[in-house]
C-alpha cells in the first residue's frame, strides 16, 4: 500500500485529494495548520491521519515526515492568498504568503526526499495557479510564489529524474474553494464564461489531475493546467 502526504488537506482542494486518494486504498497522512475540528471530519470520514504543522516551520515538517516514516506520494498542497493593490500589502503578509506557499515547498521535499532517495523512486506533485502563469491583479505575491512554484516544479524534475523521482505540477484555475468565497457570484459567473468549458472548476477536478500525474510513470517536469481552458 502505497503512503501518500497531502499538505493542506482539511478543506478545499486538499480535503478532495483526501478523500479521493483514501477511496482508491492509499494510505494517507495529512497535514493542515489551524482547523482542527475539519480535520477531524476529514479523518473521520476517509480514515487519513492528520498532522498539525505548518508548512512554513522547517522544524515542525522534519517532526511530521519522522512521524510517518516512508512515502511514496507528495502533494504540496499548502497555499495562502493575499487579494489586493501591492502597495497596500502589509509587508509581513508578503512574507507569510512566500513562507507558505514558496519555503512551504521545500520544506516538505526535503523532508520526504530521504526516502525517495533511498528508494531510487518518488513521485512529487506541486501546486501552482494559472496566476502563476500569467499573472492576475491584485494578487501580485499569489502570483510570484505560484510562478516560482512551477520554476521550482522544473528545476527538481531536472534534478531528481536521475534517482528515479518525478516531480509534476498542476495548475488550477477559478476552483470554487474558500478561496472564491470573497469574490462576488457575478464575478465568478463572468470568470466561468471565459473558459472555453463554460464553468468554474471544482475540487474534485483537482484531485483527479493530481492522482494521475501522481501515477504517470513517464511524466515529470509537466505543468497540468485545470482552467478549463482559461489560459490556453
Amino acid at each position: 500500500m502505497s503512503t501518500v502526504v497531502i499538505t493542506g488537506g482539511s478543506r478545499g482542494i486538499g480535503r478532495a485529494a483526501v478523500e479521493l486518494f483514501a477511496g482508491k486504498g492509499y494510505r494517507v497522512f495529512f497535514l493542515y495548520e489551524k482547523n482542527d475540528a475539519a480535520a477531524r471530519e476529514v479523518s473521520g470520514k476517509t480514515g487519513a491521519v492528520p498532522i498539525r504543522c505548518d508548512v512554513a516551520d522547517s522544524a515542525a515538517v522534519k517532526a511530521a515526515f519522522r512521524q510517518i516514516g516512508d512515502v511514496d506520494i507528495l502533494i504540496c498542497n499548502a497555499g495562502i492568498c493575499f487579494y489586493g493593490l501591492m502597495q497596500s500589502m502589509p509587508e509581513a503578509d508578503w512574507d507569510r504568503i512566500f513562507a507558505v506557499n514558496v519555503k512551504g515547498v521545500y520544506n516538505c521535499v526535503n523532508a520526504a526526499l530521504p526516502s525517495f532517495l533511498q528508494k531510487q523512486k518518488g513521485s512529487i506533485v506541486t501546486v501552482s495557479s494559472m496566476w502563476g502563469r500569467v499573472g492576475s491583479s491584485c494578487e501580485a505575491a499569489y502570483s510570484a510564489t505560484k510562478g516560482a512554484v512551477i520554476a521550482l516544479t522544473k528545476a527538481l524534475a531536472k534534478e531528481l529524474g536521475p534517482s528515479g523521482i518525478r516531480v509534476n505540477c498542476v495548475a488550477p484555475g477559478v476552483i470554487l474553494t474558500d478561496m472564491c468565497a470573497q469574490v462576488d457570484p457575478e464575478t465568478l459567473d463572468a470568470l466561468a464564461q471565459e473558459a472555453p468549458l463554460g464553468r468554474n472548476g471544482t475540487p474534485e477536478d483537482v484531485a483527479k489531475a493530481m492522482e494521475y500525474l501522481a501515477n504517470a510513470e513517464f511524466i515529470t517536469g509537466n505543468v497540468l493546467n485545470v482552467d478549463g481552458g482559461f489560459a490556453i
